[in-house]
This record gives C-alpha cells, sequence and structure tokens, in this order.
C-alpha cells in the first residue's frame, strides 16, 4: 500500500491508455527514466506495456503511484506486482561517458529507445513522461504523465529501482562516495566526497557541479592531475 503522503494523491488512471486501446493499439508502452539530473551514474529508462483489462489493473496496480511519491520499500514491493501483471517491461541506460558525450537529453533518448528495444514484444504506441521520442510510433507527450497515467507511474517504479539498485552495487566499487546513500544525487555529503576524493569514474564530467570542482577559477586540482597522469 502506498504510504500516507502518497495515498492521498488522486490515481494514475488508463485515460490515455483507453485512448489509445479505442483506436486499435493494443500494445501501449508507458515510458519514464531515472536519474536525469544526478551528478553521477546512468539514466535508467523503463517501458511497461499493460493489458488492456481496466478492471484487473485497478485492483493489481491500486498502490501504483508516481515512483517520486513512495518510499523505497513501497517501491521494491510494487515492482514483483508490476513485473507479474504486466503484458511487458523493457529496461534501458544510457551510461555517463554516453550523457557527456551526447548531452543528457540525448542520452535520455538513447535509454528510453534501448527500453522500447528491451521489450520482448514490439509496442504500437507510446505514452512518455515530458519528452518526445524521435520514433515513428504515435505518441502521447505529457507533461507530469508520471503521476497521470498507470503505465508511466509503473515505468517510473521500473526505473527508479533498477537505478538505485545498480548504485548500491556500484557503491563497493567506490565506497568513498556514499552512493548507496544518495544514489548520486547532488547531496552536500555527495559534495563533500568530490572535494576530497574528486570524480570516480562514473561521475558525469560534463555536469557543472563536477565541472565546477575539477577547474575552479585559475586551480587545476591535483587529483586532476594525477587522472591525466594516469
Amino acid at each position: 500500500m502506498p504510504g500516507r503522503k502518497s495515498a492521498s494523491l488522486p490515481r494514475p488512471t488508463l485515460v490515455e491508455e483507453r485512448a489509445f486501446w479505442r483506436q486499435g493499439y493494443r500494445r501501449v508502452a508507458g515510458l519514464d527514466e531515472a536519474g536525469r539530473g544526478a551528478w553521477a551514474g546512468p539514466v535508467v529508462a523503463a517501458a511497461v506495456i499493460l493489458p488492456p483489462e481496466p478492471a484487473r489493473l485497478r485492483t493489481a496496480l491500486a498502490a501504483v503511484r508516481d515512483s517520486k511519491m513512495l518510499t523505497p520499500a513501497e517501491r521494491e514491493a510494487l515492482l514483483p506486482e508490476i513485473l507479474r501483471v504486466a503484458l511487458a517491461v523493457g529496461v534501458g541506460m544510457a551510461g555517463p561517458e554516453e550523457i557527456d558525450a551526447l548531452g543528457i537529453v540525448p542520452a535520455t533518448h538513447l535509454a528510453m529507445e534501448r527500453a522500447l528495444q528491451a521489450l520482448p514484444v514490439s509496442a504500437e504506441a507510446l505514452i512518455v513522461d515530458a519528452l518526445t521520442l524521435p520514433v515513428s510510433l504515435p505518441q502521447r507527450v505529457l507533461v507530469r504523465a508520471d503521476a497521470r497515467c498507470l503505465s508511466v507511474a509503473a515505468a517510473s517504479i521500473v526505473a527508479k529501482v533498477t537505478r538505485d539498485r545498480w548504485m548500491v552495487e556500484v557503491d563497493r566499487l567506490y565506497p568513498a562516495y556514499g552512493f548507496a546513500r544518495h544514489k548520486g544525487y547532488g547531496t552536500p555529503a555527495h559534495r563533500r566526497a568530490l572535494r576530497l576524493h574528486g570524480p570516480s569514474p562514473i561521475h558525469r564530467r560534463t555536469f557543472a557541479p563536477i565541472q565546477g570542482l575539477l577547474f575552479r577559477e585559475g586551480e587545476e586540482p591535483s587529483f586532476w592531475e594525477d587522472i591525466r597522469s594516469g
């Protein structure tokens, strides 16, 4: 069940999915991402195709909300339910090197396209949170789709849980940064760790906070010299 705060929020609906179903599109994929604003790690996208069975979905996924409105424990509990009910789920990611090379929006597009490619069945239409994808499929792009559309809310949970688990695993490789706690986002503790240790291989060097630490006015930190000489 959602927590007290999330339970009071309007439930995401199937209005947009139903509109596509009425047009004959049965495999409608909701897409969302996690990690666009982080300083480190990948951006992860998920695509979720729900069956065109509104009554079943309202019961089985009654606790699904935008992932940001749920606790980590609630998201973890909902993931197996989403995987059980969905017709198909696909996950894709773009790593920090790709984010630095392409920019965050194109890298997010790439992660979403990879999520679509990872689906075991092909999507016929899309509902996307905020971003228009450069694909030929019919798509509905909505601001805050993760709060409004059930398939997109489900995708937001899949993407968030997948990325959080990835960051917990990578914390074992780079324990000085606290990735398991802040998941690569810009917390004060993360900033302090960067000042002490410099960027790790999974930091996004084109993001302004990292650039600011690498190249302070008139100064190149010694750790950057070590990276260049290594």
